[in-house]
């Protein structure tokens, strides 16, 4: 089923204007020792620093909300994490209770060994009904191919299935399998979904240079642990005005 990926579709290098960046950053905490105080610094750092969402794990969804109410920052959470291997109804189970702990983006792992198989329209089916969850309260959906298990005519294939699944984005990693996102596999995927969805680049990115790349490459969303340390080497660099108390 691969295509041919359409020519590369210009960058739009507003998005790297410095003062731009937190927009793009999910700051991300989903390590498994994770405890509150962690949670809690993260939720200040997103305060302070205006970060697009904070990304965490399931159970510390109410806490987030909770710490970011009145603030601009979403609370995004993770579906099927960290292998995409669980029955749909496990999946769909754990999105409708995130959306009810107020979790505003979903990012779900789509089953890779079911896309490897060859399965299809099993892929898609369990994309669009996530993706009609979440719509339906007023959440977004992003899909996590986890691209370094995925040979590239597989990666268009995920693509595809989450376009014809009406997701909102498609996301190069979780994190944590054998390698995170590379040059090539945001271009590959902007390439394949064109303008309709969003490309997020997760997974190894920790520097000003390495985000630059990744937007370069197509990305409009950083998922990454490391933002308030890009954001003090920009700050670093005179290209961002401080904030007093933060940079």
């Amino acid at each position: 089923m691969e295509r041919i990926p359409s020519p590369s579709l210009p960058v739009n290098e507003s998005l790297l204007i410095p003062t731009s960046i937190p927009s793009l950053i999910d700051h991300t905490l989903l390590r498994p020792d994770a405890a509150e105080s962690d949670v809690a610094r993260l939720c200040q750092e997103a305060r302070d620093f205006g970060f697009m969402s904070v990304c965490v794990n399931p159970c510390w969804v109410p806490f987030a909300v909770k710490a970011l109410r009145d603030g601009s920052s979403r609370v995004c959470t993770v579906v099927g994490f960290p292998l995409g291997a669980n029955q749909p109804e496990i999946k769909l189970a754990e999105a409708r209770q995130a959306l009810e702990d107020g979790a505003a983006e979903l990012d779900m792992v789509l089953n890779i060994g079911a896309l490897r198989s060859g399965f299809y329209a099993r892929v898609r089916d369990e994309i669009a009904v996530l993706a009609e969850v979440a719509h339906g309260e007023g959440a977004i959906l992003k899909v996590i191919l986890e691209t370094c298990l995925l040979r590239r005519d597989e990666q268009l294939v995920a693509c595809e299935a989450a376009v014809e699944a009406q997701a909102d984005f498609v996301k190069t990693s979780t994190g944590f399998s054998t390698a995170g996102a590379t040059v090539e596999d945001v271009q590959l995927m902007r390439e394949a979904v064109g303008r309709s969805m969003g490309v997020k680049a997760s997974g190894g990115v920790r520097t000003w240079a390495a985000l630059q790349e990744m937007v370069r490459a197509g990305a409009n969303r950083i998922g990454t642990s490391s933002g308030v340390n890009i954001l003090r080497e920009i700050r670093q660099a005179s290209l961002m005005p401080s904030r007093e108390d933060t940079y």
